[in-house]
């Protein structure tokens, strides 16, 4: 009895001291202080860091490399809380704007240290809701933050955690060179993106240093993010690329695997206007643009309809399908060069196919100009699935007419003597008709017409 009775009398004096300890004003204050002074600590050492390199800092900030890019970021921190900063962002107009610009940071003590960026500058532009390069982004943005958790130094880089998803980001000591390459990286950009008269189509061509494999290559330039998929229905294969870039090309910082080499640098070459990953043993991929749809169909068959079969008739419809994302730059711009020529303006373009292998193309107009009419011959090309269309006559639906010198520069296109793809769209713009658009074989021309039959 007397040994419980001591242990008894023991264990209820520790409660009492544990009691005491916990609840000691004393001990709660020197706790507080030092962790207050730890935190101190830290913003101290972040923010000698920021200010310790002469010229400043680079992040390549990939947001979400599972279905974006990275965009190079240059930051020069300054006494007094303020930053230069320059960054290789694409506007909603296309433009890229590598300006160095000013603004404000701090660094901001709460749980842990975080490097905030307090004022307007172009890291918020990948933070701005309004502002997404997807659908499947609509109202999130770019997916980007413009405060990161500071996590350390390791190898002389600073080490931060992002705070809207947790992904790890390092800033590298930055050169004078990095502050002047960063406007070598807008060539590399428009390159593979291209303009109104690059070819509309891209592959993705891999060679595993036996054979060569081709890959119908998606690009979304406003996401840096592209998928490759296999042209062949029996390859259930794809290949995701999150694209960044620098002067000499681009980087992916998802590798292209082939066998067993994981290829991330594309380097651009002039000469074939393509992107070039090399390997060892001959394994190569390279991302080249072509006139040609990777995927040939037999959607150019409605174009010809059999004898004693009723015409076909596909038409571009201004008031419609002027703002279908299939008109190419070209075609735009054509239509663009007819309406701004004179106060007539394209109504309609449209194709009636006729069972005698003939078409005649329809030209109509607003503000009083005569609808006019070429009408062509349609051969089939059944090799390249192509329908090719040769000039017989310009009429008005009375009479042989003159050609019509205002529509000659977009109908010299349909006319092209490499032939036309045609393609049945799988989605419907307004109305239910069916989508079909006409492409030519050897610019980049692509019209976009609704079937009416």
């Amino acid at each position: 009895m007397k040994a419980k009775y001591i242990y008894k009398c023991l264990m209820i004096a520790f409660a009492a001291l544990l009691l005491g300890s916990c609840s000691s004003p004393e001990v709660d204050s020197k706790f507080d202080e030092n962790a207050t002074d730890r935190l101190s600590g830290r913003q101290k050492e972040l923010n000698d860091l920021l200010l310790s390199s002469a010229d400043g800092w680079k992040a390549v900030y990939y947001t979400d490399s599972t279905q974006l890019g990275g965009w190079t970021h240059l930051f020069k921190f300054l006494p007094g809380g303020k930053v230069d900063m320059a960054s290789d962002f694409t506007g909603k107009d296309g433009e890229i704007d590598t300006k160095t610009y000013q603004s404000q940071y701090n660094i901001q003590l709460g749980s842990t240290v975080s490097l905030v960026f307090s004022t307007q500058n172009r890291i918020h532009l990948l933070s701005d809701a309004n502002n997404y390069p997807t659908a499947a982004l609509l109202a999130k943005g770019y997916l980007g933050d413009f405060q990161f958790y500071y996590y350390g130094e390791k190898d002389g880089n600073i080490i931060f955690r992002t705070n809207r998803n947790g992904h790890f980001l390092r800033f590298v000591k930055a050169t004078p060179k990095d502050w002047t390459d960063l406007p070598g990286n807008v060539p590399m950009i428009k390159n593979i993106t291209g303009d109104m008269n690059s070819p509309l189509f891209r592959l993705l061509e891999i060679n595993d240093g036996t054979a060569t494999k081709n890959y119908d290559f998606s690009y979304n330039a406003s996401a840096r993010f592209g998928t490759g998929y296999s042209i062949d229905p029996a390859v259930n294969t794809s290949y995701d690329l999150a694209l960044s870039f620098n002067p000499g090309g681009v980087y992916s910082k998802l590798p292209l695997d082939v066998k067993g080499q994981k290829l991330t640098d594309f380097l651009y070459d002039a000469p074939t206007n393509s992107f070039v990953a090399t390997g060892k043993d001959g394994v190569k991929a390279t991302i080249k643009y072509t006139n040609a749809p990777p995927r040939l169909t037999d959607n150019y068959k409605v174009t010809l309809p059999a004898a004693g079969a009723p015409s076909t008739a596909y038409g571009y419809i201004a008031a419609n399908l002027s703002a279908a994302p299939t008109n190419s730059q070209l075609c735009m711009y054509l239509l663009n060069e007819i309406n701004n020529a004179s106060v007539a303006k394209v109504n309609r373009v449209q194709f009636t196919f006729y069972n005698n292998r003939t078409v005649d193309i329809m030209y109509s107009f607003t503000g009083g100009k005569a609808t006019v009419y070429h009408r062509a011959t349609v051969t089939e090309d059944a090799v390249n699935k192509t329908i090719i269309l040769k000039h017989s006559l310009w009429h008005n639906g009375t009479s042989v007419i003159a050609a019509d010198a205002l529509v000659k520069n977009l109908d010299d296109k349909l006319m092209d003597p490499k032939g036309l793809y045609v393609t049945r769209e799988s989605f419907r713009i307004t109305y239910s008709n069916t989508i079909y658009t006409f492409t030519c074989a050897s610019s980049s021309f692509r019209i976009t017409t609704y079937a009416f039959q």
